[in-house]
């Protein structure tokens, strides 16, 4: 295989990963409380100007002037358990690294009918680093994705059975990325550790801004039951940073060099819309429970470009549209003290034949617990814990001459938040 084409594979594994992170790994953990229900009743519970993250018509349940503030860390396991490879090194350590979330609300009832809010809150985010000399290098190094979302929002209430949201999404969307490229002679196929020097390296990283909308309508029935239904907008984030190659080349007539070129690379967060219940059943308890479509199969493609070094080519991520479904509950222990607890189960966007190293995505089964403590009329303390398990995975990739395989046993993520609700 021509080193051309072998650098165009490396790109595309590069940012196949990038756009994989973006669609396929939702925190549900932009809002503690939503996170403590494992996303039940999202779109419908509206007790909090955190609603924003949820359904902005919830909004309109929001009394007064609410300030929201918090933050989350998550962490876990992603360790690969190579059984087949065709490059040296091994294993790679634990490459999920713990990512920080902070999040912050703010809602003004204007009066009997107008809220209006703002929401700032990460919407999907993901941090891998693999070991450098591990067997998968020319796949993934290390991958980073966050993007967060700003949303100046509006809400609408007509009567005591229907209310509309509808804001602004301005996501901040942020890359980092890095793999090895092997310095095989140009002429004669070689496999480590018989090609010439060590491996090379290329590196991305950029920051932009993509823009889109969120839209919500709460109908409900009669006092103490809701039903939610919220959409939100695909959003385009348009990459255009510096590609960086060090220590690229090998071989007598191509000398290593270190390279820069501007790249071209287009990320896609879909569209997604969330049905929810908020039920309660009596003084004490509540039901709450979701469901949610996600279009990857939509934005399977992605398109790379590199004007310096004539690549302009497009890879197909072979996604499929992912569902989510959650029961939760809701328990009044004291006038002062709200519990939360609550199930839920996300469908995998790729198949197994089509997952990357870059992102591992699978089935994930959720459970998470959570409180709510009220210290006094204006102040209430919210904390949540919530385990993402995604179980044993298994990983296959296999282009320009390279090959890596194996599972991820018993991968997880937690997420752990605390926060504060402050109304004035």
């Amino acid at each position: 295989m021509r080193k051309s084409q072998t650098f165009t594979l490396s790109l595309l594994a590069l940012f196949c990963s990038a756009q994989a992170q973006a669609g396929g790994l939702g925190l549900y953990g932009g809002s503690i409380d939503n996170a403590a229900l494992s996303n039940a009743g999202a779109a419908a519970r509206a007790q909090g100007p955190d609603t924003i993250s949820g359904n902005i018509a919830g909004l309109t349940y929001v009394k007064g002037t609410q300030l929201n503030a918090g933050g989350a860390v998550l962490w876990g396991e992603i360790k690969p358990d190579l059984d087949e490879t065709n490059q040296t090194g091994g294993n790679s350590n634990n490459a999920l690294n713990p990512v920080l979330a902070p999040m912050a609300y703010i809602s003004h009832q204007l009066d009997d009918q107008w809220t209006i809010g703002f929401g700032s809150y990460g919407d999907f985010g993901d941090e891998l680093d693999y070991d450098n000399d591990w067997a998968g290098r020319y796949f993934m190094q290390d991958a980073k994705l966050v993007g967060v979302s700003l949303v100046p929002s509006v809400a609408y209430r007509f009567n005591d059975e229907w209310s509309f949201g509808l804001g602004l999404r301005a996501i901040y969307g942020m890359v980092d990325l890095q793999l090895a490229t092997a310095n095989n002679s140009p002429f004669v196929t070689c496999n480590p550790p018989n090609c010439p020097g060590p491996d090379g390296k290329l590196k991305y990283e950029d920051k932009e801004w993509g823009y889109g909308a969120n839209a919500g309508i709460i109908y409900s029935p009669r006092e103490g039951t809701r039903i939610g239904l919220a959409y939100t907008s695909q959003v385009d984030i348009d990459f255009s940073g510096d590609l960086k190659a060090e220590g690229v080349g090998g071989g007598l007539f191509f000398p290593k060099r270190d390279l820069e070129a501007g790249l071209d690379a287009d990320v896609t967060v879909p569209q997604t819309a969330t049905v929810s219940l908020f039920h309660q059943l009596d003084s004490k308890w509540a039901l709450l429970a979701s469901a949610n479509w996600q279009d990857h199969s939509e934005f399977s493609t992605i398109d790379v470009k590199i004007d310096q070094l004539g690549v302009d080519t497009q890879a197909n991520l072979h996604w499929k549209d992912t569902y989510h479904g959650s029961l939760g509950l809701q328990y009044q222990a004291t006038p002062t003290w709200l519990w939360n607890a609550g199930i839920g189960y996300d469908t995998s966007s790729v198949d197994d034949s089509d997952r990357l190293w870059g992102l591992p995505a699978t089935d994930i089964l959720r459970g998470s617990v959570g409180a709510v403590v009220a210290l006094d009329e204006t102040t209430s303390i919210h904390a949540a814990y919530m385990l993402s398990w995604l179980g044993g995975v298994d990983v296959s990739e296999d282009h320009g001459g390279k090959s890596a395989s194996g599972k991820l046993n018993n991968a997880y993520v937690q997420y752990l938040a605390a926060g504060m609700t402050m109304k004035f």
